[in-house]
């Protein structure tokens, strides 16, 4: 092949020649890329390459680039010893967006063993878990329906990134998919309780997931994966994750509806959570959730609260032709996060004082205000916005502190 010059037309560069793609660093444009081409047009009539994809110079915390003249270059085998050699690949990779330069840090490398850690945690979790042939619980169920659509639109979205050369961010979409939606949350969704079996249709779905998600973190970290995959069923003589097939679009049948839900869950659960850390209380403590309308059980499963469905519970009360101009607030307004509708905590209610708290939302496009009663009429203790139409907050129903959630729509 690398004999073209005085035999053109030999067997190896006609297989390798054109190829599609050069990996190659933004330094040598002038230097090598730019010759290769004109070389490939003079000497085989032919472009050597579609593509070139530049990848970021190392550099140290200075900004120097790394050269064994400055002795600022770690030595890799050095590196592979302390994080492992997944983890150095991880680090590194993850840090390099659209090539950008990477200044070098050992933190990077150590982030990426702290992630080999996490999944060798994981499986030894799931592995570890007792089977039972018992029905499969409501809320596994529908964390299982919720994940597979996650992992789907992740998948698509992974492979949209690789047509588009944006590995760092393919990597980026990975490691959230894994840290924040499998572990932090479907784990935790399906994970029976302290001493008790797992169903067998939610451990075979759960193996499955983890299936797919070691084969789309593979050419990333291939050593963790491989040995995962290994021991993850029983496998053939001479299989491997290398050739097994990667990820299969399934873009047009992913439940965007599910997905939705389940954000809106997330954003329930996180408001009882910190609200529970806010008042000092623990998590063993049962707690009441007032709700309008039935929520998913995974709140009471992931909350540890009793959930209470008041048909009017959360009433709001509209005054129109308001225009207002914000003044009076007795505290501190809050904007959504679309700056759309503000909220406060007032003592006025239908035109006179009240001696409590009640919680006032204005439409800021349409001047319109609305003050939301509370279960029992009871004093709004405080509130939040957790996106544009979710409100959390506490209420102190006869010295006890109740938990609300509500959202905006029908306003």
């Amino acid at each position: 092949m690398f004999d073209g010059i005085d035999h053109p037309d030999n067997k190896e560069i006609n297989y390798y020649y054109p190829t599609a793609d050069l990996v190659t660093g933004p330094d040598i444009i002038f230097f090598w890329v730019a010759r290769m081409i004109m070389a490939g047009y003079e000497y085989v009539g032919k472009m050597p390459f579609k593509h070139v994809y530049f990848t970021g110079i190392v550099r140290d915390k200075l900004g120097r680039k790394m050269s064994k003249s400055l002795g600022n270059s770690p030595d890799p085998l050095d590196l592979i010893e302390r994080f492992g050699a997944d983890g150095v690949r991880m680090g590194i990779l993850l840090s390099a967006p659209a090539g950008n330069d990477i200044l070098y840090d050992d933190s990077l490398c150590e982030q990426g063993r702290n992630f080999c850690n996490k999944i060798w945690n994981c499986f030894r979790m799931v592995k570890g878990l007792e089977v039972a042939d018992i029905p499969q619980p409501e809320t596994s169920r529908y964390a299982i329906k919720w994940f597979d659509a996650k992992l789907g639109e992740t998948e698509a979205e992974i492979a949209d990134l690789f047509s588009k050369y944006r590995l760092s961010e393919a990597l980026m979409e990975i490691y959230k998919l894994y840290c924040d939606e499998f572990s932090g949350w479907y784990l935790e969704m399906i994970k029976p309780g302290y001493q008790q079996p797992i169903d067998k249709a939610t451990y075979e779905a759960t193996l499955a997931f983890f299936d797919r998600l070691l084969r789309v973190l593979h050419p990333f970290m291939p050593f963790i994966t491989e040995e995962l995959w290994q021991n993850l069923y029983e496998r053939k003589a001479g299989e491997s994750i290398m050739t097994a097939s990667f990820v299969e679009t399934r873009e047009s049948k992913v439940d965007t509806a599910i997905l939705a839900e389940v954000e809106d869950l997330k954003a329930i659960i996180a408001g009882v959570r910190n609200a529970r850390a806010s008042k000092n209380i623990p998590q063993k403590e049962r707690l009441t959730l007032i709700s309008p309308e039935p929520l998913n059980a995974l709140v009471d499963k992931l909350a540890n609260v009793e959930i209470k469905v008041t048909g009017d519970g959360l009433q709001v009360t509209e005054e129109r032709n308001i225009t207002g101009d914000n003044k009076g607030y007795d505290t501190n307004p809050a904007y959504s996060p679309d700056g759309k509708h503000i909220a406060w905590l007032s003592m006025e209610r239908d035109g006179y004082e009240s001696d409590e708290n009640r919680l006032m939302v204005m439409n800021l496009e349409t001047g319109e205000k609305h003050f939301v009663s509370h279960y029992l009429d009871t004093n709004v203790d405080e509130f939040a916005w957790y996106n544009d139409s979710v409100l959390l907050g506490t209420a102190v129903i006869q010295g006890t502190i109740h938990l609300w959630a509500m959202g905006l729509e029908g306003w």
